[in-house]
């Protein structure tokens, strides 16, 4: 197993200090871009749903993940309810909207962390952690006390806050955002969230200074890096090629692209007919046309395909 660059901050005292800080954060919450405002370590809810601790909805190894991720032991997956965006297509939507969960303080997440390092997984994947990183680095100081010791990959919707990512700089091995949009006004109407271009551009750009392009090792597994996923919409509502000509030009050539073809009408999608059908196999294979046009080359849609 590679030595985490998190140890590191633990040894020295700095992870302490940054566990401390993001607490802060809560007192009035501006642990995201939303900026809220709720006194979340006093118990109040903010507008992501969730208080003072992480609801956890549920854990354990994944399969369905990225092969550079998945393995073959899985990646180790902890999906956190409650989220700071409103996608009214999203696929998780009981997870996210309804907000289906436990309850995790420190100690019993600390134990999800290493339960999943003991189940074999090849990392600790957390999924929509945006709005509980707080939560996260203060249940992943107690872990490290007791031996985790896993690469861990920071699952994003891409709606970051910067000083909040630079709280994870040294901490987080693969950022994993997804690309949502290419139009901030879009977003709003879609996600319910203002000024996502510009929020989620930044927040690329910082997570690529943080830790780079993806590297892979020679066993095939992901050790540290930006992987960057983009759902293809219908009718083009999520402006992809603007998306990925950000990526070329801005990020990286070299930068890893999982542009995903599942989408599917989900959650309060119906309600708006542009999203109430599937896309057509031509509105993918031309997105992907698209990207490879600009010169990126890795992930699209697989390299390393099943």
């Amino acid at each position: 197993m590679l030595y985490p660059s998190y140890l590191n901050l633990y040894e020295s005292g700095e992870l302490r200090r940054r566990v401390e800080e993001a607490l802060d954060r809560l007192q009035r919450c501006y642990m995201c871009p939303r900026v809220c405002g709720a006194r979340r370590i006093e118990g109040e809810v903010g507008e992501c749903g969730v208080g003072r601790y992480a609801l956890v909805s549920s854990y354990g190894p994944h399969h369905g993940e990225e092969r550079v991720l998945r393995g073959w032991r899985g990646s180790g997956t902890v999906f956190f309810a409650g989220c700071n965006m409103r996608c009214v297509y999203c696929q998780n939507w009981e997870i996210s909207q309804l907000r289906l969960g436990s309850e995790a303080p420190p100690h019993l997440l600390a134990r999800v962390f290493l339960r999943i390092q003991d189940m074999g997984c090849h990392n600790l994947n957390l999924v929509t952690p945006s709005h509980v990183v707080a939560q996260f680095m203060e249940a992943l100081y107690i872990a490290v006390e007791r031996g985790f010791r896993l690469p861990i990959v920071y699952n994003t919707g891409g709606y970051d806050s910067i000083s909040t990512l630079r709280l994870l700089d040294g901490i987080v091995d693969i950022y994993m955002p997804d690309m949502k949009y290419g139009d901030s006004a879009v977003a709003e109407r879609y996600s319910g969230v203002k000024h996502y271009w510009e929020v989620a551009t930044r927040a690329l750009k910082e997570m690529h200074r943080q830790v780079g392009d993806l590297e892979i090792g020679e066993d095939g597994l992901a050790r540290r890096g930006l992987l960057i996923r983009h759902l293809v919409l219908p009718g083009d509502i999520a402006n992809s090629r603007k998306v990925l000509r950000f990526i070329a030009r801005e990020i990286s050539i070299h930068s890893w692209v999982n542009i995903m073809d599942q989408y599917y009408p989900a959650y309060r999608a119906l309600e708006y007919p542009e999203l109430s059908y599937g896309i057509a196999r031509r509105e993918y294979d031309e997105v992907v046309e698209y990207a490879r046009s600009l010169g990126l080359y890795r992930g699209i849609p697989l390299e390393y395909p099943d």
